[in-house]
């Protein structure tokens, strides 16, 4: 039986991370198991390395979704957004709807646009880079991220070639960074229940490195709060801080709690009703402790609201993410956040807890 760790244990092993220790899995799942007061010292700490790393300063993207079809060959359980062809509620842009949409988000001064897309059945790598090209021309200075392992590793099976060729093909049509969704939980024990079409673990990993390898950075990310233990979560932590130790590529980490209402895989009792607020705030402190490789932690306003966005924002994060004006895949599952984030509303609770609100580029340059 696991012995629980004593305040004082707690504060000596923190303070040792904060002086250079590395977190070990075991330590990591103790941290996330505390239950009581305790946990806001572990946040407490947390804000201070992301005070060492990021100062007093917090980040956000003026970016913008483009959200191209809902149509999708797989069935995540965890999805609230896709459907097959045929459903009254199924959509697909055409490409001179896409540069419409890449033309209002150039007007309105984005300087990020992300494509989000079910796996539909007509996708290939052809129409990937046909769309890339697309947002290029009605948006030319406007940073393309886009793409997740599972959509390069569709588009080679499609096509008949390598994921190499693709990431490569992807970064030719101008494509400037690749998602790190599609990972929910890399552990492929829970993969199986919860996106068994997906891509396994391993796979996921290969292909995030070779894009590091060819240049395209990433984001990473973890979907948590639906049927992974404790255990899954730090395994999948452990991996992503492994491929930063090779790679460097990782811009930051994206927690996503998740969102259930609306999921088959909760309306059939195989997942419960998402993370709680304890849950949440240990995420993102953790995760600032134990990936001590990355340099930003972003909260998601989409999932969490901006009250407890603001938590966040003291246990470990320095980033708000983006505006987005597009958003369908929370929503769909059942979030309340809204679409568009105000930027006067992030300047209104990064004020209140006494830091400094700026505008970034994707590679966190300030603009």
């Amino acid at each position: 039986m696991e012995t629980p760790l004593s305040e004082r244990n707690l504060k000596t092993l923190l303070d040792d991370v904060i002086n250079g220790h590395r977190l070990t899995n075991t330590e990591a799942i103790a941290l996330f198991k505390i239950r009581d007061r305790a946990a806001f010292l572990i946040t407490s700490y947390a804000d201070e390395m992301r005070t060492q790393k990021n100062g007093n300063r917090v980040t956000w993207i003026k970016n913008q979704n483009i959200n191209c079809s809902n149509i999708c060959v797989n069935q995540c359980g965890f999805c609230g957004f896709s459907c097959k062809p045929g459903d009254p509620r199924a959509f697909e842009l055409d490409p001179e709807e896409i540069g419409k949409k890449a033309e209002e988000a150039k007007n309105r001064g984005v300087t990020e646009i992300c494509t989000v897309s079910g796996l539909h059945p007509d996708y290939n790598l052809d129409f990937y880079t046909s769309l890339y090209r697309t947002i290029q021309k009605y948006a030319p200075e406007v940073h393309i991220h886009a793409a997740n392992p599972m959509e390069v590793a569709y588009a080679a099976r499609k096509s008949g070639c390598s994921t190499r060729d693709v990431l490569k093909a992807f970064k030719d049509a101008g494509v400037g960074t690749l998602c790190g969704t599609a990972a929910e939980i890399l552990v492929d024990d829970v993969r199986k229940i919860i996106c068994p079409d997906k891509i396994p673990t391993a796979e996921w990993a290969r292909i995030i490195r070779e894009s590091h390898r060819i240049g395209l950075k990433s984001t990473a990310t973890i979907m948590y709060g639906h049927c992974e233990s404790i255990e899954d979560q730090v395994s999948h932590l452990s991996l992503l801080r492994e491929i930063q130790d090779e790679t460097h590529g990782f811009t930051e980490f994206v927690p996503l709690s998740f969102i259930h209402p609306g999921t088959p895989i909760y309306k059939s009792g195989r997942a419960r009703p998402g993370a709680t607020g304890r849950e949440d705030m240990l995420m993102i402190a953790v995760s600032r402790l134990f990936l001590d490789n990355f340099q930003n932690i972003q909260v998601s306003w989409v999932k969490l609201g901006l009250k407890m966005v603001q938590i966040g924002l003291m246990s470990g994060a320095n980033d708000l993410g983006g505006t987005l004006y597009e958003e369908s895949i929370s929503q769909s599952a059942g979030a309340t956040a809204g679409e568009y984030l105000d930027p006067k509303d992030m300047e209104y609770i990064v004020t209140d807890i006494g830091r400094e609100l700026v505008q970034r580029r994707t590679d966190y340059s300030s603009v």
